[in-house]
């Protein structure tokens, strides 16, 4: 048994000749064909996700609804693939929404999250005829209202709200606390406030609340923490209009980056989350509402891997090997930001025995200019070379999302592969793609 399986896609395999095959494909024959660094997806494992969370929530919680937290990884083929499984979509910009646009994604199942949508954002989702807004200022409560208003539309809204738990997850991640810059404190007033005045809006229809505690999320408790405290916390505003038909206790669900650190499975998510929303609410009287969740890397981060090809090999005898490969921050900045930790392998000659002792302990590095540049601080590989293939499992959350052009480097391609058969769904970026927004008024 490969022991990477539980980080790679799920149809991985090992082929006779020591490759790494990905939904059918080799992957040094799609270095070859479309060049390194390179993402590639598999569509079984994206698809499967998408079904998992349909069903574990769905059979505990049939009034239940996954939406696609798209900052995750976002492309036309994506949210295609997205609607064809029955799921929803969460934006959170101009640019997703126009994404979702391209492939006419329905507008009712469409969520837009985010603390400071500008004025023209709100105007293209109105317009578009979006299910919700989730609201995350008094600002947007008001610009919301009054863009509806001029519009001759009431729109369907939640408020987010802070309930100040602690996920305990990265602290650039977390966004449950008090000091955060995301949603209405429920221990500030702020909370009660947006609510009431969400309520007297005559133009906006207040279907429900959301929380969002942080990602990615190791524990369950928390979960069921958030849940009890806003449900518990929203009781007394029945009596003020409040009608809680929507509610989503956010997504954050984790995924298996290394062999050390899995996750729960995702029926424990479900069991855990349906079970705190079903008995909190029959506690207080309410009607069960439509739960909401919102998988993003636990849909695309397993799907993903990410290849690159080795060039610089700089050994430090008694203290450290350098494996300088073609990519880096500038397509996955998650482990300089975050120190996220991710696995590595050979793709081109996966050993018999990856437990063996005929490995060397390096440290993969980015061809950027940054110190900081570090792929995988420590990964045990068989003594690499100029020339091999790097695989970085569990690469397909965030990497594309939040890749930029740091020294003026394109952007890389994404293919999808599936029963053999492997597609281009982005092509590389190229130096006149980077010329192009450029002006020169000297010229």
């Amino acid at each position: 048994m490969n022991p990477f399986s539980e980080v790679l896609p799920i149809d991985s395999e090992v082929g006779p000749d020591g490759h790494l095959y990905i939904g059918g494909c080799d992957a040094t024959e799609l270095a070859d064909r479309y060049a390194t660094p390179l993402y590639v997806y598999d569509v079984h494992t994206m698809r499967t996700m998408c079904r998992e969370f349909v069903h574990q929530f769905g059979s505990r919680y049939p009034n239940s609804r996954a939406l696609y937290a798209s900052k995750a990884y976002l492309g036309p083929a994506m949210a295609r693939l997205v609607a064809g499984e029955g799921l929803g979509m969460d934006v959170v910009s101009g640019g997703e929404l126009a994404v979702a646009r391209s492939v006419d994604f329905p507008p009712e199942d469409i969520f837009f999250h985010g603390n400071n949508k500008s004025p023209d954002e709100v105007a293209e989702a109105l317009d578009y005829g979006i299910g919700r807004f989730v609201v995350d200022s008094f600002h947007e409560l008001e610009m919301v209202g009054e863009m509806a208003r001029q519009r001759g539309v009431v729109q369907p809204v939640m408020l987010r709200l802070s309930p100040s738990i602690d996920a305990h997850t990265h602290a650039k991640t977390t966004t449950g606390i008090l000091d955060t810059k995301f949603g209405f404190p429920i221990e500030t007033g702020d909370a009660a406030e947006a609510i009431r005045r969400a309520l007297k809006t005559s133009n906006l229809d207040l279907t429900g609340i959301h929380i969002h505690l942080g990602s990615p999320i190791f524990e369950l408790e928390p979960y069921s923490l958030g849940i009890d405290t806003v449900l518990t916390f929203l009781a007394p505003f029945r009596a003020e209009g409040l009608e809680l038909r929507d509610f989503s206790p956010g997504g954050g669900f984790a995924v298996g980056y290394v062999r050390d650190q899995l996750p729960p499975p995702i029926s424990a998510y479900a069991d855990f989350i349906t079970r705190a929303v079903r008995d909190r609410s029959r506690d207080l009287g309410f009607a069960e509402p439509r739960l909401l969740v919102e998988p993003g890397r636990s849909i695309v981060a397993r799907a993903g891997v990410a290849l690159y090809t080795v060039g610089g090999v700089k050994d430090i005898p008694g203290l450290r090997k350098y494996v300088s490969v073609d990519g880096g921050m500038g397509d996955n900045i998650r482990p300089a930001l975050y120190d996220a930790r991710y696995e590595a392998m050979l793709a081109n000659r996966v050993p018999d025995d990856p437990s063996g002792g005929d490995l060397e302990r390096v440290r993969i590095v980015g061809k950027y200019c940054e110190t900081g540049d570090i792929l995988v601080k420590e990964a045990d590989l068989p003594s690499p070379r100029t020339g091999d293939l790097v695989a970085m499992p569990s690469s397909g959350a965030y990497g594309i999302s939040m890749a930029g052009n740091y020294n003026m480097n394109p952007r890389p391609a994404v293919v999808m592969v599936e029963d053999g058969e492997s597609r281009l769904v982005r092509r590389r970026e190229t130096y006149d793609d980077l010329l192009s927004v450029e002006m020169d008024p000297g010229a």
